[in-house]
């Protein structure tokens, strides 16, 4: 049997004595779009952090196809780019030379041209412009491009549509979803409802560091918006 993208068993992250991330058990199928949702402080972040090994979990393991980042981070992460915590970009390049340097960076795992990244997120025509006088969006669709560098199989995004405007948002989103007819992996941490409504093919949601539920975007919507069912789901009026 395949092993699944992503495969959380028994997640928990302490900080002191707060517990961030508790015991959260979590699979993603190969060639999804997996929305990822929880209020501010929830855990999502802590949660991505752990799953490409940037924190180390007081206890329970994460695999990436198979491979344990705990036990064989190189190996597990092979293939996977991430957008975490906000852009990190070099400002002071033009965009097409920001992604030469990292792609200079990852060395050998680069398979996408700068420019082939750039058409990708909409940025073909802003390639020599330089990163400071992009606006916010174009910044967050850069990030993207750069996370797409090494054509990841896994591809884990926080708050990838952070700053869109609505015609950029609809293209990212049709973006996400030809990455997932290539068979590419997409994990997605969002507080856009509506965005991850139109574009997620699951989601689960996330609060106080526990897993409160996980379906299909079709399944928890029958009957109602996903932010009818988010809002009673973390205000605790269900038992989904």
């Amino acid at each position: 049997m395949e092993e699944p993208a992503i495969q959380i068993d028994g997640l928990t992250r302490n900080f002191g004595r707060r517990r961030a991330v508790d015991d959260v058990t979590l699979r993603v199928d190969r060639a999804e779009i997996f929305g990822f949702l929880g209020p501010n402080g929830a855990g999502k972040t802590t949660t991505i952090r752990c799953m490409l090994g940037l924190a180390k979990p007081t206890s329970g393991d994460v695999r990436l196809f198979g491979r344990s980042v705990a036990r064989d981070r190189i190996a597990a992460l092979e293939g996977v780019g991430s957008l975490v915590e906000g852009p990190a970009l070099y400002s002071h390049l033009h965009a097409v030379d920001h992604l030469r340097a990292c792609a200079f960076h990852v060395g050998d795992g680069v398979e996408l041209d700068p420019h082939l990244a750039l058409a990708e997120v909409g940025l073909a025509d802003r390639a020599e412009d330089r990163v400071s006088t992009l606006s916010r969006g174009m910044k967050q669709r850069l990030a993207v491009a750069t996370a797409l560098l090494g054509r990841p199989r896994l591809l884990v995004l926080d708050e990838p549509t952070d700053g869109l405007d609505p015609l950029a948002t609809v293209e990212m989103r049709r973006m996400f979803r030809r990455l997932r007819d290539r068979g590419v992996t997409l994990f997605l941490s969002s507080h856009l409802l509506a965005e991850v409504s139109a574009t997620c093919d699951r989601v689960a949601v996330l609060d106080r560091g526990q897993l409160r539920a996980v379906g299909t975007v079709a399944a928890l919507t029958a009957d109602r918006s996903l932010e009818d069912f988010f809002l009673a789901t973390v205000e605790g009026r269900t038992e989904a």
